[in-house]
């Protein structure tokens, strides 16, 4: 679709000139590198200016897609109609209020977890090799190594789709496997608070580097993916199914089951998002034929065919 030039126009008025892109391709947004362009798509440096986006996005009834870092994503060849809303760069500012870290939605995990370490707080050790944002770890009640955002969210600050800003204990964000509130609702999560306790930082870092070396030496981070493709089944581990079903090195087009760890699908080079979700099918109708367990994906899939 065209987008309102009275909308670019207003928008311009508050947003700097590389906030604001036009026929972005989402290839150069996402972790996968896969996906068509957004219409526009915008990086808000602060919660006010998410307010602003989204009043005006209501005012031209335009169509608002809210991403994180990008990396549990999976956006469609079409691209995506409307405004995209990415936090990134400009909101991941970190702050301290005793064992508290208050961080910008867009603050990448990695970065929060150093931070928390650099401040002898425990809790978070888990979190340094998520490749997501702080907002998307809500999003998804993120985790690891048997740590979840749940045990540690203390409460979120987030914009409604009326443009109102609007404030989350940890009681209301609905946490629970891969879940949160604001799958449903639709609101856009600004600001993160998390609550830690009081650490031995040599102990944090060696818990974060023994993390690292796991994840390293088991996980294909060297090629292009959205992290773990399939949520765990009940019960079984979607990586397991996978490799007994025989399926390591599995190819459709440019989109293959990792050699490495087979629960992650990477672009082994110019993959479509086609090529990715037929290969999805094809590993879910092969693991069923094979253990009758049904595997569904945790990557979020939006944009248009």
């Amino acid at each position: 679709m065209k987008i309102n030039e009275e909308f670019i126009k207003s928008c311009r008025e508050f947003l700097q000139e590389e906030q604001l892109l036009l026929d972005e391709p989402m290839s150069r947004q996402t972790s996968f590198e896969i996906g068509g362009p957004a219409d526009c798509l915008i990086f808000p440096r602060d919660l006010e200016e998410v307010r602003q986006v989204v009043a005006l996005v209501n005012e031209y009834s335009l169509p608002l897609t809210v991403l994180g870092n990008g990396s549990n994503l999976l956006v469609r060849d079409g691209g995506i109609r409307g405004v995209v809303l990415k936090f990134n760069g400009p909101m991941s500012d970190l702050r301290l209020d005793g064992n508290h870290i208050i961080a910008g939605a867009g603050a990448h995990m990695k970065d929060v977890s150093e931070f928390a370490a650099a401040n002898g707080l425990t809790g978070l050790e888990y979190a340094c090799g998520i490749p997501g944002s702080i907002g998307g770890a809500i999003f998804m009640n993120a985790g690891a190594y048997d740590g979840e955002t749940k045990n540690v969210a203390y409460g979120v600050r987030a914009v409604t789709r009326q443009g109102e800003i609007k404030e989350y204990s940890k009681d209301e964000l609905g946490l629970g496997y891969r879940h949160s509130v604001f799958q449903e609702n639709g609101e856009l999560i600004c600001e993160v608070e998390l609550s830690l306790e009081p650490g031995n930082e040599a102990d944090i870092r060696a818990k974060m580097a023994d993390f690292t070396q796991r994840r390293e030496s088991k996980q294909p981070l060297e090629m292009p993916s959205a992290g773990s493709t399939f949520k765990r089944p009940e019960g079984y581990f979607a990586g397991t199914l996978i490799d007994q079903t025989g399926l390591k090195g599995l190819k459709v087009g440019g989109a293959q089951v990792s050699t490495k760890h087979a629960g992650f699908v990477v672009n082994a080079g110019g993959a479509t998002a086609a090529d990715v979700q037929n290969l999805i099918k094809e590993v879910q109708r092969r693991v069923f034929e094979a253990h009758g367990v049904k595997l569904y994906p945790e990557v979020r899939m939006i944009g248009e065919d």
